[in-house]
Order: C-alpha cells, then structure tokens, then sequence
C-alpha cells in the first residue's frame, strides 16, 4: 500500500483493526491504536481513515459486496472465487468465523466444575406472608456488554457498564422486596440476557458496539443472577426462575451462562430455589390456576419478524394455535414477550388471554435513540391473588 501522508507509519496496523472488525468507526480505530496523540492529532487521524477508508478495505470490499449481494451472513464463508470478465481470483476471507469458535454449550459441564465447591444454604424459620399466592417479576433485555454511546458522539449521552447494571440490580432487588406479599416468587428473564458473542448477535454478520469481551459479559452475566438471589433467598421460602435462552442477542451464550448459574445457584440453596433454562421458542408454565407462557419475541435463527407489540390476527391465531395445541384452556392465560422494549399490556383484543409486552432493564441502544428516541426501561413486579392481582412496573430515570 502507498504511503498515505504522515499517517502512513501506522497503515498496516490501521489496516489490521479495519480488517478484523470492518464496521468499526475511524475514531474507535484511532482509540485501539494507542498512540500518544492530542486532541487535534486524533480528529486528523481520524479524518484521515474516513478519506481513506477505501484504500485500507480494498482487500476485503469486494467480499463484503459478494456476501451482501446473495444476502449471505460474512462469516460462514470460508472462501470463494471470484470470477468475471477481467479476473477468476480465489479469495479467502478474513472474516470467517470458524465453528471450533462458536460457543459449544453441551461441552461444558458445570456440576463437575462446581460441585463440592460450594456450600449449601439451608433456611430453617422466615417471615410468612400469606396476603397473596404467589409474587412474580418480569424482567428482559438487559443487553449485558452493549455500549450505548461508543464513540462519545451518540445523539444521546449515557453509559451501560458493570457499574451502571449493578446499581439497577439494587433498585431491582429493594423493589421485590419492598412488594412482596408472598412466600413464593417467580422470575421470568425473557432473553437477550447478553448483548452478543465476540460483538455480534447470535445470528452473526451484524456488528455490535460492545463494552466488554465474551469473558467479562460472562462474570457479570453470572454474577448479577447470583448477587439477585442471595439478596432475596431470605424473603422468600421458594423461588421459581425461567430464563429464556433462545432469542436474537446472546443465544446460546446466554444458555452458557444460565446454565452455570442454574447449577450453581441449586448447589447452593437445594430446598428453595429451581430453574429452568428454557430453549423452546415459546414454552409456558402453570401455577394453580395461571399460565404464562413465555417467548423473547424473536429467535435465535429462522425469524426476521418476531412478535409485534400490537397484536394483529396473524399472531391473535398463533397463539391461539399454541394454546389449543397444550390444551390450556382452562387456565387465566398471559402471553409475556421482550424484545421490543416497549411497555405495552393488551388484555382486550383476545377473550382468549392477555398480550403482554414487558421493557427492556437495559437502556436503549444508541441505534434505537438515534432512529426513534431516548426510551425509557424498566421492569414489572406482580402480585397475584384468586381471582386479581396487583401491578407494580418500576422505570428507571431516563439517562441524561
């Protein structure tokens, strides 16, 4: 490659970071450089890999533009040739993720790992509330890794770090505890647990602006489930936990990480707590006379449109489908879906259950506040009794 004005010392390695993470921005670039630049050097430099951008993907366009055209995922392409009327070159591409890379979840045996490590906690005497049946919380797309403003120029300010999701942890657990009405709690997690594996989705070829690496998203992942029941396994003399681990962010990264927490956390409190990881698309759970029946909205492979936040007859008949299909008619149904942010509950348009859109814990993405807006997030608590309950969503402020 020639020289490109005084920046050319650095062309190869600018080169190398454009080549392993195409779509990352020139002042992201200037940054994993670490160059001992002032503040007008990095905005050159940064001009200057903007102009030049296509001289330092000339080797690479050309695969980027092939993949796109045929509306293939980049990297499970491991080469290809490329023929026309000037040249028949065989390429290989540099953005082919192998499979011995991707997560293997049935390799991992996390009872063996923790096993004997861990001592368990049995209660003997709590407090008793028999006000209600049961108590339940919903939470879903905490996005664990996203960096909401990545390059310090989002329309938007506002940080998603291991700090910021801590400090929503605490609101999370003083607000269970401070509605609770019964011995037994539900948690429902609808997915995206995780933001993605090594800066994509589940589904691979779109990148993601992340703030950690696989290995740091997993102890925070772990940590936080684990931090969240030992704050309450007090208040409560069960718990019930549903983790849906099939949806478009962290896929079976997210059952990697549940499915350590699950061995981990019935290890250690093995007469109060259970949990289920679920893999099934839609899965659904009775407690007396209620269903819930629990979906991210969207999957980790087949769907381009999941579950909208209003329903039309399409969906009207798919739940319908699946409720006939179990045979739950008898059961005072919900339908809980993640995914699209959006606190949004419809008990109206079907006589048959309630349609219920839960917000994400996360706050939203700066994709999301730059094509829509600045949305609020969340969680919902419940109470549930014999024939009502009570609702208790909780927002979070809105990030300044």
């Amino acid at each position: 490659m020639k020289n490109l004005s005084k920046w050319g010392t650095y062309s190869e390695e600018i080169k190398r970071i454009l080549s392993e993470t195409p779509e990352v921005q020139p002042m992201e670039v200037v940054n994993k450089l670490n160059l001992d630049l002032d503040s007008y050097e990095r905005q050159q430099l940064s001009k200057h890999i903007k102009r030049n951008l296509s001289h330092y993907l000339d080797n690479y366009e050309g695969i980027y533009s092939a993949t796109d055209s045929l509306d293939i995922d980049n990297t499970t392409v491991k080469h290809m040739w490329i023929k026309n009327k000037e040249a028949s070159l065989f390429v290989k591409n540099p953005n082919f993720i192998s499979e011995n890379t991707k997560v293997k979840t049935e390799e991992i045996d996390f009872l063996s790992i923790f096993k004997g490590k861990i001592e368990p906690i049995f209660i003997k005497k709590k407090m008793t509330y028999n006000d209600a049946l049961f108590d339940r919380v919903v939470i879903s797309d905490i996005h664990i890794g996203m960096d909401v403003n990545k390059d310090g120029y989002s329309l938007y300010s506002g940080k998603w770090d291991e700090d910021e999701i801590n400090d929503r942890l605490d609101i999370l657990a003083n607000e269970i505890i401070d509605k609770k009405k019964s011995d037994t709690l539900l948690i429902h997690e609808l997915g995206d647990y995780l933001d993605g594996w090594d800066g994509y989705t589940t589904r691979g070829g779109h990148k993601l602006p992340q703030n950690m690496d696989n290995q740091k998203a997993f102890d925070v992942g772990f940590q936080f489930k684990i931090k969240l029941i030992d704050a309450l396994f007090l208040h409560y003399t069960k718990i019930h936990i549903a983790n849906i681990c099939n949806d478009n962010h962290a896929g079976a990264f997210g059952y990697v990480v549940n499915s350590a927490f699950k061995t981990y956390i019935e290890l250690k409190y093995p007469d109060n707590i259970e949990v289920i990881n679920q893999r099934k698309f839609i899965d659904h759970y009775t407690i007396g006379n209620k269903c819930f029946i629990l979906t991210h909205g969207k999957d980790d492979k087949s769907m381009k449109f999941g579950f909208k936040p209003k329903l039309d007859p399409v969906q009207i008949e798919k739940i319908k489908d699946y409720i006939d299909e179990y045979k739950l008619h008898g059961y005072d149904i919900e339908f809980c879906k993640g995914d699209s942010h959006q606190f949004l509950f419809d008990l109206t348009s079907s006589a048959t259950f309630g349609y219920y859109n839960f917000p994400a814990f996360s706050p939203p993405s700066d994709w999301v506040k730059t094509n829509f807006k600045n949305t609020l997030s969340g969680f919902v608590m419940f109470n549930y009794y014999d024939k009502q309950k009570t609702i208790h969503p909780y927002v979070f402020d809105k990030q300044k």
